[in-house]
């Protein structure tokens, strides 16, 4: 697919713009865009910024799951968070804080991801990254995933009540997830009015 019909395509995604000449190429392609997500999640998770009274720290974790899911698609954006799930859980120092490991307080954060991940890339392939609006309506939806697994795992996990996992892990990150929804929703329309441009 030449990179104007993969602008113009609305099943298309940013990832699909880059030029793989055959089948082989398009594999190598792809499987470096999952490699790279999940190295881009896993950087992104070390910036974590202590949040007090909760065990969840602010990182930019998440902002790089719902970028790599709107950037590579479902199918890829599932096997990156995946690839950065599985890592992770194997003993990789990669999550929040230089954290490794299945359980705890913030893996259900993790699994959120990977299903933010593929809902937001199916959301991107219907052009739900191609406008401001339509762009933080897709970011609005990867969040709320995150949360509705994120914070009944942590009520879980630290024995705390839903309103107190409320309170420690959702209540403190919304102006958070505000800034990064406006930061999306002018990275994801802008890099597609760039690549029209190029196209």
């Amino acid at each position: 697919m030449s990179n104007a019909a993969a602008t113009t395509s609305p099943g298309a995604v940013l990832a699909d713009l880059l030029p793989a000449a055959s089948a082989t190429r398009a594999r190598v392609r792809d499987a470096a865009l999952v490699a790279g997500g999940a190295a881009l999640t896993g950087i992104a998770a070390q910036i974590a910024v202590p949040v007090p009274g909760s065990p969840v720290p602010v990182t930019g974790q998440t902002f790089a799951a719902l970028l790599v899911g709107a950037s590579l698609g479902a199918g890829r954006g599932f096997l990156s968070l995946a690839l950065y799930a599985l890592a992770g859980m194997a003993g990789l120092p990669w999550f929040a804080g230089g954290a490794s490991g299945a359980g705890g307080a913030t893996f259900g954060y993790v699994l959120g991801m990977l299903l933010a991940a593929t809902a937001v890339g199916a959301l991107a392939r219907r052009g739900g990254d191609r406008g401001a609006l339509r762009t933080a309506g897709t970011m609005a939806v990867g969040t709320v995933i995150i949360y509705a697994i994120g914070v009944p795992c942590l009520a879980l996990s630290t024995g705390m009540s839903f309103g107190q996992a409320v309170a420690a892990g959702l209540v403190p990150f919304l102006i958070g997830d505000v800034l990064k929804a406006a930061l999306a929703m002018g990275a994801l329309p802008t890099a597609w009015k760039l690549a029209g441009r190029r196209g």
